[in-house]
């Protein structure tokens, strides 16, 4: 569990099934698409799932309230593949909140305490994430959390299609940045 002023990041429980619906039932960016929620049925299954998940995959949670207003994310992966005994030093976070709560500054508080929590429990190395190019409330976030634009892959990947079918390929951005640059 991860604490910070307002919130609390922890595992899921299975109260929180009406909570994760709220904002699984109209994912905002289409690279949550897949994580669409039909049904409360449906969300008490996910959570079910994600409560499994207890040392890299949180709920975060409102500290007055108990409420559950998103969750924040990563697994450590090698930056040398193929490399036997390679370090498991990097991780892509991934965030959501629930729509109602933007503006408010708690996915920067949910996600500087997770940085911390990965560099300096989980001794990551590099943290890197991936944001659409329409998404500039999360491009904000990514340079408010000192992380530097690395580049931009144009219609890098698709995660929905469009009324005839056809992939709709989005203009994905990276930011990254180290734990020596996080340590400044």
């Amino acid at each position: 569990m991860i604490e910070t002023k307002r919130l609390v990041l922890r595992p899921f429980v299975e109260k929180d099934a009406q909570d994760v619906f709220e904002y699984l039932k109209e994912p905002m960016v289409n690279c949550f698409a897949c994580m669409k929620l039909n049904t409360i049925e449906d969300a008490k299954t996910e959570v079910e799932r994600r409560a499994k998940e207890t040392e890299f995959y949180f709920a975060i949670v409102l500290k007055e309230t108990g409420k559950v207003i998103g969750e924040i994310e990563a697994y450590p992966e090698t930056q040398s593949p193929g490399e036997e005994n390679a370090a498991l030093d990097t991780f892509s976070p991934c965030w959501m909140l629930n729509k109602e709560y933007h503006g408010k500054g708690y996915a920067y508080e949910a996600a500087h305490a997770f940085f911390e929590y990965l560099f300096f429990q989980k001794g990551a190395r590099r943290i890197y994430a991936y944001t659409e190019d329409y998404n500039l409330s999360c491009q904000r976030l990514c340079e408010k959390l000192g992380m530097r634009r690395e580049g931009m892959f144009v219609e890098f990947v698709s995660f929905v299609n469009d009324v005839e079918g056809n992939p709709i390929y989005e203009n994905t951005i990276q930011y990254a940045i180290l734990q020596k640059e996080w340590k400044r």
